[in-house]
């Protein structure tokens, strides 16, 4: 069984840890989004995709979801030292994917292959697609201007009141090698329960990979990332309520219109009329075995 799964960081890097254990590792495909990857301190930093390499190797921190276990804080503490712009966490370990990342680009390496060698030194089974080598940035309209999306997020701990959300180059950009043909090929598709407004929609924003998703032959599914009638962590549900949208599962399922096939809903969540099909799960994912059951639940939803 094929299964490709469109994912943001933190959230949908237990779906796909999930999905790894419930089918061959090597049957997955992570298109990962890049809205939020940037450049500091001049280096090139992808954090979606570093949390599926970090989470997928098994050397992400389990406490926080990103980042790497037992990471070390030298290079911080002297960039304080010496004045430097320290609010995005640049760990001693995670220097080095950031460095060899920036140096590739530099010669002209596209993201896809980047993180492909990446994988491959790590003994990483699932392929781990940027959704473009094309650059796309999200950006925050919000009552403080407009703000580069890592700037709202870390720096501004999602504070300000967001109006709109941008992706800037997404109109221009193109698929990453692998991107189309992974969805034409797959016999699941699944949206995890990533943030769909700025984890998702980045993804959904590049033209010919959403057309890819309202042609595929297979079911597009997206699992709910509100549970009991909120979300379980980051700004889901103040962003929607911001942008004058009730925090619920069909708000969302309004949203992905068009695109998905079916919801995995959580069994705690009211009874909702949504415009798709559903099914109903424990979809909070604290350990191994909860990732598992979502996984095996969602694809139980396909075959259904």
């Amino acid at each position: 069984m094929k299964v490709v799964v469109l994912t943001g960081g933190v959230g949908g890097a237990k779906l796909v840890l999930g999905l790894c254990h419930a089918v061959p590792a090597t049957d997955v495909t992570a298109i990962v989004n890049t809205g939020d990857d940037f450049v500091h301190l001049g280096l090139a930093i992808s954090p979606d995709i570093d949390t599926l390499l970090y989470t997928l190797s098994g050397k992400a921190n389990a406490a926080q979801g990103w980042g790497r276990e037992g990471e070390s804080w030298g290079f911080m503490a002297a960039l304080r030292e010496l004045g430097g712009a320290d609010w995005f966490q640049l760990g001693d370990g995670d220097l080095a994917l950031h460095v060899l990342r920036t140096a590739a680009l530099a010669r002209g390496e596209p993201l896809s292959r980047i993180v492909a060698g990446f994988a491959r030194s790590w003994g990483i089974g699932p392929t781990i697609l940027p959704m473009s080598d094309d650059p796309v940035a999200t950006e925050i309209v919000s009552d403080e201007g407009v703000l580069p999306f890592q700037h709202y997020f870390v720096a501004r701990r999602c504070e300000p009141r967001v109006s709109a959300i941008r992706f800037v180059g997404a109109e221009q950009a193109r698929p990453a090698p692998g991107v189309l043909d992974a969805i034409a090929a797959a016999d699941v598709i699944l949206i995890a329960p990533s943030n769909p407004f700025l984890s998702v929609d980045p993804l959904l924003a590049v033209p010919a990979l959403r057309q890819a998703l309202v042609d595929a032959r297979a079911p597009v599914i997206a699992v709910s990332p509100i549970v009991g009638g909120t979300a379980v962590k980051g700004p889901t549900a103040k962003l929607m309520g911001e942008l004058g949208l009730e925090v619920s599962a069909a708000s969302v399922a309004r949203h992905y219109a068009g695109v998905i096939d079916a919801m995995l809903l959580d069994e705690r969540d009211p009874p909702a009329d949504l415009p798709v099909r559903t099914a109903r799960a424990d979809t909070l994912m604290h350990s191994l075995d909860d990732r598992i059951r979502v996984a095996r639940a969602a694809l139980a939803m396909a075959g259904a």
